[in-house]
């Protein structure tokens, strides 16, 4: 398990799809403003359900974020669109209704730092989200992500377009902290 200060990211449960289902897959609205395609109906079995992980594909580092005080489940996060040729990676996070607000997102982003530049030897990490998305924004801004550009208009959310904010953050920029416990 890779430690931050609050949470934790370990390895997908099979226990953990039904919850991460229901808490960032079934609200449509979450869903919507999380990714960049149109929310469909899945069923749970289907081969590409929602927060299932496939072991072999090494394009994405999928995660389970747990609160490390009890290990209640809290969300997801992965690395995505890793590019070992360029040494670079996408950072997302999705986080449970009930663990919104506690500061996670800041430490989860940290710990995918630590995570691409320690342990996946990457160069440069980037997010892109919605310009409206201050926890995100604030969570990149904490960990020393740089504003570098907005993509105008380029994500369809529930009825109209919406600005994209493209943030990125390169290893030798990168300040970890000292305080975090890295591994465990």
């Amino acid at each position: 398990m890779l430690k931050g200060r609050e949470v934790g990211l370990r390895a997908r449960h099979e226990d953990d799809i039904p919850v991460l289902r229901a808490g960032l897959y079934d609200d449509v609205v979450i869903h919507s403003r999380a990714q960049g395609r149109a929310w469909r109906p899945i069923t749970c079995g289907a081969e590409d359900a929602p927060f299932t992980v496939d072991d072999t594909d090494l394009l994405n580092a999928p995660f389970s974020v747990v609160e490390l005080d009890g290990g209640t489940l809290a969300g997801s996060a992965v690395l995505w669109d890793i590019d070992t040729h360029n040494r670079s990676a996408h950072i997302g996070l999705g986080l449970l209704p009930s663990a919104r607000g506690k500061g996670y997102g800041t430490d989860v982003v940290a710990v995918l730092c630590h995570y691409g530049f320690v342990v996946r030897g990457l160069h440069r990490l980037q997010i892109e989200t919605l310009a409206d998305n201050t926890p995100m924004l604030r969570a990149a801004g904490r960990n020393g992500f740089v504003r570098e550009g907005v993509l105008r208009s380029s994500a369809w959310v529930m009825g109209g377009f919406l600005d994209e904010v493209l943030l990125g953050l390169l290893a030798r920029d990168w300040t970890p902290d000292a305080g975090r416990q890295a591994l465990s």
